[in-house]
């Protein structure tokens, strides 16, 4: 019990620790933190993310770059996390509300592709695409110590927010949320 205590607030000291720079919340948005969603952390400054070699579920290279000009929710996910497991059909269901948001999980770590494509069927994801980070390149630069993590970024691939931890994004809090951080064309 003692361990799992000291290992949670190790955890928290880190997750804090790599969220420097969290803004001041405008007040258009304040109010929008609610449920789920208060642990949705807003960035002072966009910060840019590393690039790093993804693979597709058929071993195919694949970047990042191809979402850049869109808003993108950045999940990082494994087929073993269970608070993953429950989230991922609420951003099936996301990507399905808000086509002009691109909706990117990526497997982070050892995540065979077979694994991936077993756990789609059975969770009945059909929008959303297969990347994998398996050596964690991605997440270990950005700062991801845990999972579920959800980073927004902006459509110049910036990160501009960050949310710890499992969320139900086909929420009415979730939908609020982005459509106020993604400014109308």
């Amino acid at each position: 019990m003692l361990r799992k205590l000291g290992l949670a607030v190790l955890y928290t000291a880190f997750a804090l620790g790599a969220n420097p720079g969290m803004a001041e919340v405008p007040a258009e948005i304040a109010p929008l933190l609610t449920g789920e969603m208060q642990k949705m952390v807003l960035l002072d400054a966009p910060k840019p993310l590393a690039a790093a070699e993804l693979l597709t579920g058929d071993e195919a290279p694949a970047s990042l770059d191809a979402y850049r000009g869109k808003w993108v929710l950045l999940n990082f996910w494994a087929t073993w996390c269970a608070p993953c497991r429950t989230e991922m059909p609420s951003l099936d269901r996301l990507q399905a509300h808000m086509p002009d948001l691109a909706v990117v999980p990526v497997a982070t770590g050892r995540n065979a592709p077979e694994a991936i494509a077993r756990f789609y069927k059975e969770a009945g994801v059909v929008n959303l695409p297969v990347l994998r980070d398996p050596k964690a390149a991605l997440s270990r630069s950005a700062g991801v110590l845990g999972l579920p993590v959800t980073l927004i970024l902006n459509p110049e691939g910036e990160e501009v927010g960050r949310l710890i931890g499992g969320a139900e994004w086909d929420s009415p809090e979730a939908l609020a949320l982005l459509d106020a951080l993604m400014p109308a064309d």
